[in-house]
């Protein structure tokens, strides 16, 4: 069937709408829907059975709804209406939430319903929940909601019939004097929930060192206490804020009236406010890394924010490492985090640096430290275990690793042409040769989509897929490498991996790919082509696409090649 997909943004839901959707053998396409006419105009070229609209900011024009079929993807229980739906269940903390694929028409969230799936909430923000709760849940509500519009006896609910049984209402957008947090009166939780509910969007409108800014990003703290609202302590990235019964970490922040008007760690954004507050190490405060054993198994955990690894994180995750090398286990598994594995180089962090391109050079620099002493491991069988989505850089320093497994939602993101053709490192010419080929190194490199775990799986990116709900990973992990730590050959496997690395080394040094990657890189930093630097202010900046890419608009592209054909 002919699906397209009309999206604001191609977000995390919409890229897990479009694998499913082509897994489940459907002729897919994107268009970003900027506005009534091009939305038209991707209709009449694609002529689909099927409009799906994943992630939209208005309404579908009544010129497209009433002529097609228009499916719409609410994050809200039967009967839940308006723009805010995650935020006002998280703000009273509620206990079980949903998604809903209903019809477009002539009001909004109104529509007959198709499908509808529902899910327990956990204490996570946002973003945590958008990215996994409420995208698997959308990717099983649609898959029904296709299968529906295919058996033609299907009658779709309309909602009035279900409003009477329904838990969901109409609730307004929620504004920022319902989020303001009230230091002297709301208590730690409170706090939280008031945080994660606009975390990442829209963020919580507060004040800090009297600025005006947007909190992000919170923790409990454990023993800190204070003066209600006070700046009490820093750790890590974060600072500590009271509460009237504790204290939170806000890890970033963002100030609109800054030159820098995106998010930044807080202590970053604050540099010179907070250089003599108290000082918690980072592992009894804003953890960022920390290391556990288990049976010869060592786990090290990087749950950085959005997955962006930073220079400085980048060092103190290679210091982690090696300190776990040092230890007597036999295999080492990098558990990244619950949302993300990594997304490589830190992008706002580069934004904000005096020199981009010399912040550029030294991030990527230290993403290949990071990459080059995985690759030397011979001491461990070593393991990338990814619980959430990986992009860019991130796939290929997990590739680094001996193994890489993946949970069965995780998406891959593995090129970098899209962040204005950068040419990317990590040791990745040396990598995907190796364990995918060359012909899926180039395909893996050039096709700039997003891809699933059974396709990851056939190209060579991944080693195996862990099936079952999300809760149970980090368990499968634990059991899946403590087998394989106590298997009979692991010495004889860790003596061919010396071997194979001396072979490889002999072959071809590390040293060379290294050299090769960053001088092509070195061309996309400090070069006469600007469009990298560009491509990245708009990325940091959220500044909307004026057009669908055509590698995500295959419509336009198979139109584009039709014209040319013709001359």
């Amino acid at each position: 069937m002919r699906i397209l997909l009309l999206t604001h943004a191609f977000n995390s839901l919409t890229q897990r709408l479009f694998v499913a959707l082509q897994q489940d053998k459907h002729d897919v396409t994107i268009e970003f829907d900027i506005n009534d006419e091009t939305a038209q105009e991707a209709i009449d070229l694609f002529q689909p059975d099927l409009i799906v609209a994943p992630y939209l900011k208005r309404a579908i024009p009544d010129s497209i709804w009433l002529k097609h079929t228009c499916l719409i993807v609410h994050p809200g229980i039967v009967g839940d209406r308006g723009p805010s739906s995650l935020d006002w269940t998280i703000l009273n903390h509620g206990n079980t939430w949903g998604v809903t694929v209903l019809q477009a028409n002539a009001e909004m969230d109104a529509g007959d319903i198709w499908a509808s799936i529902e899910f327990d909430m956990r204490d996570a923000t946002k973003a945590s929940l958008y990215r996994n709760e409420v995208t698997t849940a959308a990717v099983q509500a649609v898959q029904q909601a296709v299968e529906h519009f295919q058996n033609t006896e299907f009658k779709a609910t309309p909602l009035k019939q279900k409003l009477i049984s329904a838990k969901g209402k109409l609730r307004p957008l929620m504004a920022q004097n319902v989020r303001r947090i009230n230091w002297q009166n709301d208590d730690t939780a409170m706090v939280l929930r008031k945080i994660r509910c606009a975390d990442g969007f829209p963020g919580v409108r507060d004040e800090l060192f009297g600025r005006e800014v947007f909190l992000y990003d919170a923790h409990a703290t454990k023993g800190l206490q204070g003066e209600a609202g006070e700046v009490i302590a820093r750790s890590g990235l974060a600072i500590c804020r009271a509460t009237v019964d504790g204290a939170v970490w806000i890890g970033h922040v963002k100030d609109k009236t800054h030159h820098h008007a995106f998010k930044l760690p807080a202590t970053v954004l604050f540099a010179d406010k907070v250089q003599d507050l108290f000082e918690v190490p980072e592992a009894e405060g804003y953890q960022q890394i920390w290391y556990e054993e288990d049976k010869d198994v060592g786990y090290l955990h990087f749950p950085f924010y959005n997955g962006a690894m930073a220079s400085q994180q980048c060092q103190d995750l290679l210091a982690a490492y090696q300190q776990a090398t040092k230890q007597n286990t036999k295999v080492i598994v990098l558990m990244g985090g619950a949302d993300f594995w990594s997304n490589g180089i830190h992008l706002n962090m580069i934004e904000a640096a005096k020199s981009p391109a010399d912040e550029s050079w030294a991030n990527i620099n230290a993403m290949d430290d990071l990459s080059e002493a995985i690759i030397r491991t011979t001491s461990h069988i070593v393991i990338s275990a990814m619980q959430g989505n990986a992009g860019a850089g991130g796939v290929f320093l997990a590739r680094a690793a001996d193994e890489v497994w993946a949970h069965e939602h995780v998406i891959l993101n593995p090129h970098y042409k899209d962040m204005g053709n950068l040419y990317g490192s990590e040791y990745w010419t040396y990598l995907l040769p190796k364990y995918c080929g060359e012909d899926h190194a180039k395909r893996i490199t050039q096709a700039r989509l997003p891809m699933g775990v059974g396709e990851a799986l056939d190209l060579g990116l991944l080693d195996a897929v862990i099936q079952g709900e999300k809760a149970g990973f980090i368990e499968a992990v634990k059991s899946k490498a403590t087998t394989l730590a106590q298997q009979s050959n692991i010495y004889d496997r860790l003596q061919k991996k010396e071997v194979q690395r001396d072979q490889d080394e002999a072959d071809k040094p590390l040293s060379a790919y290294r050299e090769e990657e960053l001088r092509r890189m070195k061309k996309n930093f400090y070069g006469f082509d600007p469009s990298y630097h560009v491509a990245r202010y708009n990325f940091v900046y959220k500044v909307c696409k004026s057009r669908t890419p055509l590698t995500l608009a295959a419509h336009r592209s198979m139109s584009l090649n039709g014209l040319r054909r013709a001359a």
